[in-house]
């Protein structure tokens, strides 16, 4: 078995908890001096940076939640000046505020190190080919891989997503080894490739590494049975770094999380109560050594199952299981967060839109799309169609703006909508995952 750092990623677990606590020391020290925010809610709290001295102290550590990062929007929770801020991601919010994060050049360097470990633990080295479908620009996922790659020593692709054709054709003459982008995109370079009269055996391809998105065990058997690979998850958030948080092995048996950088527990989403490793809960993380965006006790509303039992491969850290669900109402779309109060609020803005929606999801051909289904006032049931399907596009337009995928828009008549007596049901996720 092959490792990028062994010595982290073998530690014995007195050893990673002891070099956890020694980070978590640091990390409250230097956000209690440099973050107004944090050092207003630990002395709400009753807490001075001394009263925490190891990681059996993180539970004293009040929450960090999303709402925090948009309170202090832009770059109120940096905890260093922007002169040594070298690179700024961004993700949607709830709001239409955007969730910011910086990252410092040693920042850049920990979540490339993260990366390279992660493809190491899949089999891949300094002789591979990768190519990046994920998306480039604010979105994590595309640089996130990008760096990591480089670090690794292999060959890296950044040919973003799009342009199938092009993606398979790259693919195969230049003998791409590693695909990463959302699990639905291969799926559909899959499809593509069977209608250009390619199979498994006409790409060189050997693994995938997935993620931005849900996906189930029967679509990864039908992902490697299409392309050929072993197909592993991904996981991460850009709050908390990006992708590469966490990630399978070669064994394919939880995702391994980068303890040394991360310090990662489960709780009871309703209480907030801590839950012991094997339970089903929340996950929250702490950035151990990020500098820019420094984060404690981050409440990702993701929930899952953590392990920390010595995996198979002879990694020691500590694994989670790929995501279950959510513990409020944010929908992944194409590896875009989408919250149904994003939608909303552009609804709001325009007049004969019954107060009536419903949001619908659906996978085709194995690509998400959103469709949003509004009822008409009576006043604008009685238009002219064209009328009707100007505020269509104007909706949609709107819609494409703020969250930053397309969705199609369509007005339906009045009372068409079901109603609810209790809490109005406005979302319909049909995707199997």
């Amino acid at each position: 078995m092959t490792f990028y750092n062994e010595r982290i990623e073998t530690m014995s677990r007195d050893e990673m908890s002891a070099l956890q606590s020694e980070r978590l020391r640091a990390l409250v020290k230097r956000v209690y001096e440099n973050v107004p925010h944090y050092r207003e809610k630990m002395k709400a709290a009753g807490l001075l940076p001394e009263d925490i001295k190891t990681v059996e102290d993180l539970p004293y550590l009040p929450y960090t939640y999303k709402q925090d990062l948009r309170d202090t929007y832009p770059f109120g929770m940096f905890a260093v000046p922007m002169e040594k801020i070298v690179r700024i991601h961004a993700s949607s919010g709830t709001t239409g505020k955007q969730t910011v994060v910086g990252y410092t050049a040693n920042d850049i360097n920990m979540w490339a190190e993260c990366i390279a470990r992660e493809l190491t633990s899949i089999g891949a080295h300094r002789g591979d080919i990768i190519q990046i479908a994920y998306g480039y620009g604010l979105f994590t996922g595309g640089l996130g891989l990008h760096y990591g790659g480089e670090k690794l020593g292999a060959s890296v692709i950044p040919i973003s997503g799009g342009n199938t054709k092009r993606q398979i054709q790259t693919m195969i003459d230049f003998g791409s080894t590693v695909l990463a982008c959302t699990p639905s995109y291969s799926l559909f370079i899959a499809e593509e490739m069977k209608e250009m009269g390619y199979g498994p055996g006409d790409n060189k391809l050997k693994y995938g590494v997935f993620g931005a998105e849900p996906w189930s065990q029967q679509m990864r058997s039908d992902i490697e049975a299409k392309l050929g690979i072993k197909a592993v998850d991904i996981y991460g958030l850009s709050e908390v770094m990006g992708p590469g948080v966490s990630c399978e092995c070669c064994e394919q048996d939880g995702m391994h999380i980068a303890e040394d950088n991360f310090i990662a527990e489960a709780i009871d989403p309703a209480t907030g109560k801590v839950l012991p490793h094997g339970e089903e809960g929340e996950l929250v993380f702490t950035t151990l050594t990020k500098e820019g965006l420094p984060l404690i006790r981050y409440r990702t509303r993701d929930i899952s199952v953590l392990n920390d039992k010595k995996c198979a491969c002879g990694r020691t850290t500590m694994r989670m299981n790929r995501v279950l669900g959510r513990s409020d109402d944010m929908l992944i779309i194409r590896g875009v967060n989408v919250f149904p109060s994003q939608i909303e609020s552009v609804l709001l803005e325009f007049g004969g839109a019954a107060p009536h929606y419903q949001i619908i999801v659906n996978r085709v051909d194995n690509l998400d799309l959103l469709e949003v289904q509004i009822e008409m006032t009576p006043d604008m049931f009685s238009d002219e169609v064209r009328r009707i399907e100007d505020v269509e596009k104007k909706i949609s337009h709107e819609l494409d703006s703020v969250l930053g995928i397309n969705a199609k828009v369509r007005m339906v008549e009045p009372k068409s909508i079901a109603r609810s007596e209790g809490k109005a049901k406005h979302v319909i996720d049909n995707r199997i995952i």
